[in-house]
C-alpha cells in the first residue's frame, strides 16, 4: 500500500472506568476534537463509561480511514497526573503527524508488519511515518534470519517475502 489517499472518516472510542463523575471520557473527546477540528478534520468518537473493570482507568483510541484503504490510528492510556486534556491532545497530534507524512500505516504498526510481509509471498510495500530503530532492527532480523530482501527509500518500505508455507502434518 504505497498511497495514503484522502481521509474519509475519523472514528474512535474514549473509554473510562469508574471515572464518569469526573467527565474523563468527555474531556478527552473534547480536546481531541478541538485539535482535529483546528486542522480541518471532524471525528466520531464513542464515549464509553465502563463499570465492570476492577480499577479506574482511561484510554482514548482513534483511527482515520482513507480512500485507498488505509487505517491509521493513535491511542494513549491514562495514568495518574496525566490529564484527560493531555491525552486528547496527544492522540490527535500523533494521528495528524502520521497523516502529514503520507504514511499508509501508523507509527505503531510500521515495525510490526515487517515479519508478516517477510513471510508472505511476493513484494509488500507500505509508507511509514518515520524510520525508527524498531523498523531498522526488524528489517535486519528478517534479512538475517529469514533471508527476506528489504529496501527502504525515504519512507517507503519494500519487502520481498520468502513465501513461507506451513508443512502439512
Amino acid at each position: 500500500l504505497a498511497r495514503q489517499g484522502d481521509v474519509t472518516k475519523i472514528e474512535g472510542i474514549a473509554l473510562s472506568s469508574h471515572l464518569k463523575e469526573r467527565g474523563v471520557s468527555e474531556r478527552m473527546v473534547e480536546k481531541c476534537s478541538e485539535v482535529l477540528g483546528s486542522n480541518g478534520y471532524s471525528a466520531r468518537i464513542e464515549i464509553i463509561h465502563d463499570t465492570l473493570a476492577l480499577q479506574r482507568g482511561a484510554v482514548l483510541a482513534i483511527y482515520a480511514k482513507t480512500s485507498s484503504g488505509c487505517v491509521i490510528g493513535a491511542d494513549r492510556a491514562g495514568k495518574p497526573r496525566r490529564t484527560s486534556e493531555d491525552i486528547g491532545r496527544y492522540v490527535a497530534r500523533n494521528l495528524l503527524e502520521d497523516l502529514a507524512t503520507g504514511a499508509t500505516v501508523d507509527r505503531y504498526l510500521a515495525d510490526q508488519l515487517i515479519f508478516y510481509a517477510a513471510l508472505a509471498d511476493g513484494v509488500s510495500e507500505y509508507r511509514i511515518p518515520e524510520l525508527t530503530e524498531h523498523v531498522e532492527t526488524n528489517l535486519w532480523l528478517v534479512e538475517s534470519i529469514l533471508g527476506a530482501k528489504t529496501e527502504v527509500n525515504k519512507n517507503l518500505v519494500k519487502i520481498q517475502g520468502i513465501g513461507y508455507h506451513r508443512r502439512p502434518n
